[in-house]
């Protein structure tokens, strides 16, 4: 096996090579003065199995083009088989038809990956399951919880409860109780699909005095989530921590979650930055380990 980091994706690459001690071939990378990318592998892939580490976070499309370059290279040079890890899948979110005349833009991100001769793709915490069953080659959705609740609790929330900010992810706060060990609770949320703007249904939660944790797949603008936390505090909530899996933060997510009251923010590093401080390069070595190559 040997692994090839793209662009988006660099030290998390090296770090899963390291863990599975094999070679990790690098990428020479530039972008022409009209936006093209250009890619050059920078090692030798011929009859062997190449495992492709990049994310498609923002930039996506950038991204998403990398991928698909990297990918149709590495055949091109004669890669035996080629898996995608791609940690954060952009385009996931819009996976059904709302409203008249939308893209059902996943299912041409999918096209485009399986074009690109990937054989098959692991991805984390993608936005609906059935997803997955789009695809015309194996793929396979991680959960990220048990390193994400591992690291908050590490920072002493030990007996916290697990809150979901919508029933979507209940399953991420059930996990997350399963470590923290503090049970585990979830909120109704409703969107309009015309505004976007978000509302979550107020209950009385069991938390006064207790420290909270609020579970979520993806973090983008941070307002479902800065809701949640408001909502916990408003309850009584001692200490509030927030874990995702894919910490986009986009514009002012971060001042807007701690502005409505938490201590802590956490994510992974499918999305590079200052809070993707959680490696998801166990989990990825050891799902290519286990991989039907």
């Amino acid at each position: 096996m040997i692994v090839v980091p793209g662009p988006s994706s660099l030290e998390l690459g090296e770090k899963v090579a390291q863990r599975l001690g094999v070679l990790a071939v690098g990428v020479e990378h530039k972008v022409f003065p009209d936006g093209e990318d250009y890619l050059r592998l920078m090692g030798p892939v011929k009859h062997e199995d190449v495992a492709i580490i990049q994310t498609t976070s923002p930039p996506a499309d950038s991204h998403l083009m990398q991928l698909l370059l990297l990918a149709r290279t590495t055949k091109d040079f004669g890669a035996h088989k080629v898996v995608a890890v791609v940690p954060y899948l952009a385009y996931a979110r819009q996976d059904k038809r709302f409203l008249e005349g939308e893209a059902l833009s996943i299912d041409i991100i999918i096209r485009f990956i399986e074009a690109a001769g990937i054989d098959s793709l692991i991805t984390f915490e993608i936005h609906a399951e059935d997803i997955l069953k789009r695809f015309r080659i194996p793929a396979q959705s991680l959960s990220a919880v048990s390193v994400i609740a591992g690291a908050v609790k590490s920072q002493g929330y030990s007996g916290a409860l697990s809150l979901s900010p919508d029933e979507g992810r209940i399953s991420m706060a059930m996990a997350g109780a399963d470590i923290l060990g503090g049970g585990y609770d979830a909120l109704d949320k409703t969107r309009d699909r015309h505004t976007g703007e978000v509302r979550i249904v107020e209950k009385n939660l069991p938390v006064q005095g207790r420290d909270v944790v609020v579970f979520d797949d993806v973090i983008s603008t941070g307002g479902t989530l800065a809701l949640a936390v408001g909502l916990a505090k408003k309850c009584g909530a001692r200490r509030i921590g927030v874990a995702c899996t894919h910490p986009l933060l986009l514009g002012k997510a971060v001042e807007r979650i701690l502005g409505a009251g938490a201590q802590v923010i956490l994510g992974t590093d499918s999305v590079p930055g200052p809070y993707g401080t959680v490696s998801l390069a166990p989990l990825i070595a050891e799902a290519l380990q286990k991989s039907d190559w």
